[in-house]
């Protein structure tokens, strides 16, 4: 089993397909769009890809052993920012609901809605059916932005997953595998603003063997 990647029953066809009408043409189209979107701009001393605690926002805790570093993950525009803030806490609480052993902690139905809570509670779930939990560090890199309206977003990035690892819960064998063009993964995330302020994943998919990530 990879690290993060969706499983296939999860990731369809028909929701990225779904996905890509959002972000507004046919799947060639969207893709390109958001591929040439604005580069986010390396962060600056003060520049923070922790969620913070406004609109009730809970707090996410990783085990010691697990790090989700976020790269140039700062674009010095307020909207976007927020964006990517809301989604590097969506990928913290998966992580802390697989650590924890628990599909449903808060974090995960704080994020998450609609398709995107149904995947990752089905992820979640096949680690703790498997016995399995992650361990390493994981880079996170190359964060797109496509603004849709003042509610909606379409957001890509890429993760490195060379460095992370599943772990067996029982035994705390740590499953090691080379460096290859599967540690590179490309995400594509449909967000949606909640009457909260939060912007929440609402779609999502993943490409393992990206590429482009991987170049």
């Amino acid at each position: 089993m990879t690290r993060r990647t969706l499983p296939v029953a999860v990731a369809t066809t028909a929701a990225a397909a779904l996905l890509l009408s959002a972000c507004g043409g046919d799947g060639t189209k969207a893709s390109d769009k958001i591929a040439g979107s604005e580069s986010s701009a390396p962060p600056s001393a003060s520049a923070s890809a922790s969620p913070s605690q406004a609109a009730g926002r809970p707090t996410i805790t990783l085990p010691a052993d697990v790090k989700n570093v976020f790269e140039t993950w700062a674009t010095g525009e307020p909207v976007k920012d927020a964006i990517l803030t809301d989604v590097s806490a969506q990928m913290n609480a998966t992580d802390e609901a697989i650590t924890s052993d628990a599909p449903e902690t808060p974090g995960v139905v704080f994020y998450n809605k609609g398709d995107a809570l149904i995947g990752a509670a089905k992820w979640i779930t096949e680690f703790k059916a498997k016995g399995l939990t992650v361990t390493g560090t994981t880079r996170y890199y190359s964060p797109r932005i496509e603004l849709f309206d003042d509610k909606s977003a379409g957001v890509g990035f890429c993760t490195d997953e060379s460095k992370a690892f599943t772990k067996d819960r029982k035994t705390g064998k740590v499953n090691e595998e080379p460096a290859s063009d599967k540690s590179y993964v490309s995400y594509t995330l449909r967000v949606d603003k909640n009457a909260q302020g939060v912007w929440q994943t609402t779609k999502l998919t993943s490409e393992r063997g990206s590429k482009t990530c991987a170049s």
